[in-house]
């Protein structure tokens, strides 16, 4: 395969697809199976330190820019589409493995949000992961998970892998300059 659709940019489209419909499952699951929405203070206890819990959020990362206002809502959707092109061509221009799935990872977190967003005009977030009254986070959902996971692959290896190439796929051994 060679050109734009190389073989480990269709896997990263691919694992971008598989968050995107997983993400939506469990959200499905969490608003009409599990019905958290209309459950005492939306929640749903799994485990001591790990709840299911009904929550609307309006505003992008950490609750922030809420959308007050339908117009405030559809700038949020059309921002988050752009970044997720953004991410796209990124990520159809990139040739390692490791960088692809890295930004397949947010490419496929955003679409589920941003679906989310247009949909409801709200993500559905319901992980509550707590020990006792300490949250380390925010309660939030797979999308957001794999958008984090996605940043901190490519902040990793931006950080700590040379860029001299040697780790490229299908790279032929440099020739002995003749004399």
């Amino acid at each position: 395969m060679s050109g734009l659709f190389t073989k480990y940019r269709v896997i990263g489209l691919a694992l971008a697809a598989a968050i995107f419909v997983v993400d939506q499952w469990l959200k499905y699951v969490v608003r009409v199976t599990l019905d958290l929405r209309n459950q005492p203070e939306g929640l749903y206890g799994l485990v001591s330190f790990f709840d299911l819990r009904w929550t609307e959020n309006r505003g992008v990362s950490l609750g922030m820019l809420e959308a007050t206002s339908m117009e405030m809502r559809w700038l949020l959707v059309a921002g988050t589409a752009l970044i997720a092109l953004i991410v796209l061509v990124w990520m159809m221009r990139e040739r390692l493995l490791g960088d692809i799935l890295g930004l397949s990872m947010i490419l496929g977190g955003a679409l589920g949000n941003i679906y989310d967003r247009y949909i409801w005009g709200y993500v559905i977030d319901y992980a509550d992961l707590h020990f006792g009254d300490f949250r380390p986070f925010l309660i939030f959902n797979l999308a957001d998970a794999c958008i984090t996971i996605g940043v901190v692959i490519i902040l990793a290896r931006s950080l700590f892998l040379s860029d001299n190439g040697a780790d490229e796929p299908n790279t032929p051994p440099a020739r002995p300059a003749e004399s």
